[in-house]
């Protein structure tokens, strides 16, 4: 039960690759806080995240939402939210939702900044993530397709490095560490805030499934 993922994919690619080739469009669908906050261009909330830096910037992403947005889609959809079952549609809104709150603090960091735009998939692909790790903690992912490491413990290194990033700042860096961080946050919160028991599932996995 994984339509909506394929869905995603594919929307993301093509518009991808469209504004690749157009610098319009991609900057028309790019976050640009700017324009948010004095034109209205609300719409730019949901587009940003079908728009990407480069190939790699779009490769990776659409890697991890293939590799793990199945198994995430296929979960919300069978968990029953509010007494009911809502399919593969809770998924979808899931995704959308991260896009937005993902972009909230860049929103309001750079609302007044005309120079500053944010594009791609990232704070979504971390609610994600985060939601897997909720169900899985000690599932045994490969960073960078060879590196073993248990989610639980590459959700904290994920945590600290996106914190550490944001704080430092390098110069020339215009990777947006902040959405990445929300993202992953809105992961672990908005999966809890629809059904407050699975923060009771995170905690039975990591004690009773801990392999030490």
């Amino acid at each position: 039960m994984t339509i909506i993922t394929y869905v995603i994919l594919a929307i993301t690619i093509l518009v991808s690759y469209l504004s690749f080739q157009n610098r319009e469009l991609f900057n028309k669908l790019s976050h640009h806080p700017y324009s948010v906050a004095q034109d209205k261009e609300y719409y730019r909330w949901i587009t940003s995240g079908l728009v990407h830096g480069d190939w790699i910037h779009l490769g990776i992403n659409m890697f991890v939402l293939w590799q793990f947005g199945g198994m995430v889609e296929t979960i919300l959809s069978q968990e029953s939210f509010f007494g009911a079952t809502f399919g593969p549609i809770v998924f979808l809104l899931f995704y959308i939702f991260a896009i937005i709150a993902a972009d909230i603090p860049y929103f309001a960091k750079h609302k007044n900044d005309p120079t500053r735009a944010s594009v791609g998939a990232s704070g979504a692909i971390a609610a994600l993530l985060f939601v897997y790790m909720m169900f899985f903690p000690w599932q045994k992912v490969y960073l960078y397709g060879v590196i073993p490491i248990y989610t639980i413990l590459g959700g904290i290194a994920y945590l600290a490095y996106e914190t550490y990033a944001h704080k430092k700042n390098r110069a020339g860096d215009r990777t947006n560490h902040l959405a990445h961080l929300f993202g992953a946050l809105f992961g672990i919160v908005g999966i809890i805030a629809l059904k407050p028991s699975i923060a009771l599932i995170f905690w039975n996995n990591l004690i009773q499934n801990a392999p030490f």
